[in-house]
């Protein structure tokens, strides 16, 4: 059987073996009365990692997105957030449904939101307008291939959000990408944010876990509650805590692997005539590609390239997305792309 190069996205990674071999020997206990010791080890340690003073283990990076919302808002207000970001995008509409808050999209420019346009965004305090309660970023931006917030527009927003007194989350969901393409200490982005969520299954490579991050314990206590609400408390999680363990002691330094395959892919679509791309715009591990005026439909092209043995997505009527990962080697990045142009040419 032919082997499948899975594009995808850096969620399909699978544990490895060291990984697994980790994961059997976790010492467990009850997370729920918090007593699983590898959970509270982990979450010692991601808090350490980010200079933040506790961390909560929740099982996904949309909850823990949405318990900061919870935890930091109240029913009516309105959180300000970049219209193409994973809140708004790929989380079902929690924030409303859950939290009653609704969402001010901003269009940013391939996912970053400006300075002005936050605070443009900022709704004045009279009793006829919904009031701001969060300010959200995304660092890396999913849907805007994987780009980087620049620290000085961090800090340039943080500044804003200070003078109105407004709480600020970071969705650090892939946040060591921009680490490691920085060289930056993820401590220098999480420190202009009251909350921080950080993911252990994208690109780090555990199979399941996300953590919630603040300096302040009354908040990461009550969001412990609603996790209860939400139905992600867990018991014996540590199974689960020591992949995010091994992956944040073993799967951080290599995502610079993942970013120059991701840059190679770049350069070899760049090649196909009908690929319109700029390798410029590859920051990380995200590649987002356009296919204009082709015989086949981008659905048509996705299931001729599965057929080859090549995954990847459509994510719009002329565009599709390439993720890099631990399970993609350079050689698999060369294949993928010698199919991509024979489908495509």
């Amino acid at each position: 059987m032919m082997p499948v190069i899975d594009l995808r996205s850096d969620t399909v990674t699978k544990p490895t073996t060291a990984m697994r071999k980790a994961m059997a020997q976790a010492e467990v206990g009850d997370d729920v009365y918090g007593e699983d010791p590898t959970v509270n080890k982990l979450q010692d340690t991601a808090a350490a990692l980010l200079g933040k003073k506790a961390a909560l283990f929740v099982p996904s990076g949309t909850m823990a997105n949405q318990l900061a919302i919870r935890a930091q808002t109240q029913p009516g207000q309105e959180v300000i957030v970049e219209s193409k970001a994973h809140i708004v995008r790929y989380e079902q509409g929690a924030a409303g449904a859950l939290a009653g808050v609704q969402l001010h999209w901003v269009a940013g420019e391939r996912g970053l939101m400006g300075v002005e346009q936050v605070e443009a965004a900022i709704r004045p305090k009279d009793p006829h307008t919904i009031q701001t309660a969060l300010i959200c970023i995304e660092n890396t931006h999913n849907s805007g291939g994987g780009t980087i917030y620049p620290l000085a527009t961090i800090e340039r927003i943080r500044a804003v959000a200070s003078a109105h007194r407004i709480p600020m989350h970071l969705d650090g969901a892939r946040l060591f990408n921009a680490v490691t393409a920085t060289t930056l200490p993820p401590a220098s982005y999480a420190q202009h944010f009251e909350t921080v969520s950080l993911c252990l299954s994208k690109g780090l490579g555990a199979p399941a876990g996300s953590l919630l991050l603040s300096n302040d314990l009354a908040l990461i206590d009550k969001a412990r509650r609603f996790r209860r609400m939400y139905g992600g408390a867990m018991r014996q999680a540590g199974i689960l805590a020591a992949a995010g363990l091994y992956a944040l002691e073993h799967h951080v330094g290599r995502l610079k692997m993942d970013h120059d395959n991701a840059k190679r892919l770049a350069r070899r679509l760049q090649q196909i005539p009908a690929v319109t791309i700029n390798p410029q715009h590859v920051e990380t591990n995200i590649v987002i590609f356009d296919v204009v005026d082709h015989r086949l439909s981008p659905a048509a092209i996705v299931a001729v390239l599965k057929e080859e043995g090549v995954l990847l997505n459509a994510i719009g009527a002329t565009s599709f997305r390439a993720v890099t990962h631990l399970d993609v080697s350079t050689g698999a990045i060369d294949q993928a792309a010698d199919i991509i142009a024979r489908v495509l040419n």
